[in-house]
């Protein structure tokens, strides 16, 4: 019996929590149901016709006890990642930029050498190992396709999942790992505990563990209800994340906010008394606690998530009661969420632009038949109204779409509604 089967019941392609994932503890408390939601990255052709579709209940649930905030149900991962998943994290350019930071904190953080291995969990298109691959070893592990183009990058990539079989895999043919890496990926995998063994196996005596995963504190703080989708099984806050690493031997020694997704955390652990611990870990510590350390305050974000919920559809009520038109931008994941949630379809949305490349186009969003085209529809057919999908870096958006051409208006859908 393996580790989540301790903590819940499978059901189908399911497993309802029943303890917590990190600590065991069973007295979970809900805090937000946002229905039934479709997997995010289920994507039908446009033209298709509407077939079965499964949807899976989207429950937050939260632990007394270590403070993790987590969904109530696990569902398969196969379902989730299916072979052609669509993300590639390469066609976001705050993660590029991101990721290039990374290995500069890195290497001064780590004394990193030519022969050190990096081993990144998730790698998707070998986005983050590029920044390290001209001067370590370096190898991706990743179960879906797309591991392929990083493999055609010069990334080598072992398309599987992570777990105990490939790390004795990584070990025979590389040995082990100066630094891994878990980058938005660590509040996705089931059996985290099983996960984090893994992780320390694979890793050296001196080596680190580098995580960034949604943070808890800006999706309440900026009202962040659409990264809540059934990829992410976990939402830490730096309290649950050292809870977790602590139980296997880890410390935490530097922790930052770091502005990709809409607010994550980045966090750096190694076994205990290697590392001198910064004092970026109790300043991080102390500005969460008001926070998520109250259940009161969690209930206040419910309270907030469905008034603007009714805020939004007033706001866009108005505008289809002119007979305008609104173009969605861009399919992130959380687009999904926050699509199905508040019941937007394609009578209130006519389709979702993405940018030239985007595996989405040519596609429904989840749950929905609003169709995914190229950007230059926008452009070319002017709709009076340009919905921010990935409404979290409205600012780099809004001058850049201005600038390719677009003369309407903009809708802002979080925290508050607004027009701009």
């Amino acid at each position: 019996m393996d580790n989540t089967d301790k903590l819940a019941f499978r059901t189908g392609s399911s497993v309802v929590v029943e303890r917590c994932q990190v600590c065991g503890f069973s007295d979970l408390e809900p805090i937000l149901f946002l229905g039934y939601l479709p997997p995010v990255n289920k994507m039908h052709k446009i033209g298709e016709r509407p077939a079965e579709e499964s949807s899976y209940p989207a429950q937050l649930l939260y632990c007394p006890k270590c403070h993790l905030v987590q969904l109530g149900l696990i569902v398969d991962p196969v379902v989730l990642f299916p072979p052609e998943y669509p993300y590639t994290s390469s066609t976001t350019k705050i993660l590029r930029e991101n990721f290039a930071e990374l290995y500069k904190e890195c290497v001064s953080l780590i004394d990193l050498k030519p022969s050190d291995l990096v081993v990144d969990i998730g790698s998707n298109d070998g986005n983050l190992l590029s920044n390290f691959k001209d001067n370590h070893k370096v190898l991706g592990v990743t179960p879906e396709e797309i591991g392929k183009i990083a493999i055609e990058r010069g990334v080598p990539t072992i398309i599987d999942y992570f777990n105990k079989k490939t790390v004795e895999r990584i070990i025979k043919d590389k040995g082990k790992a100066k630094i891994i890496t878990a980058t938005n990926v660590f509040a996705h995998i089931e059996n985290v505990n099983e996960i984090v063994k893994c992780i320390l196996e694979l890793l050296s005596e001196d080596g680190v563990f580098i995580s960034e995963s949604h943070y808890l504190l800006p999706l309440i703080e900026t009202l962040q209800y659409d990264t809540i989708y059934h990829e992410h099984l976990r939402y830490y806050s730096l309290h649950s994340l050292q809870y977790l690493l602590n139980q296997h031997g880890f410390e935490i020694f530097h922790a930052k906010r770091i502005p990709t997704h809409g607010g994550s955390v980045r966090v750096y652990a190694s076994r205990k008394g290697r590392y001198p611990i910064k004092s970026t870990v109790t300043k991080l510590l102390k500005e969460e606690e008001p926070v998520v350390l109250s259940k009161a305050n969690l209930l206040k974000f419910r309270e907030k998530v469905v008034l603007s919920k009714l805020e939004l559809n007033a706001l866009l009520s108005g505008i289809k009661n002119k007979k305008e038109r609104i173009y969605g931008i861009s399919a992130p994941s959380r687009a999904s969420t926050l699509i199905n949630y508040t019941g937007i379809d394609d009578g209130i949305l006519d389709c979702v632009v993405e940018i030239k490349g985007s595996h989405k186009i040519g596609k429904y969003v989840p749950g929905t038949l609003i169709p995914v085209v190229d950007e230059s529809q926008l452009y070319e057919k002017q709709p009076e109204y340009a919905l921010l999908l990935s409404w979290h870096i409205a600012d780099e958006l809004i001058p850049k779409l201005k600038e390719k051409g677009f003369k309407g208006k903009f809708i802002v859908p979080l925290p508050k509604p607004r027009i701009v």
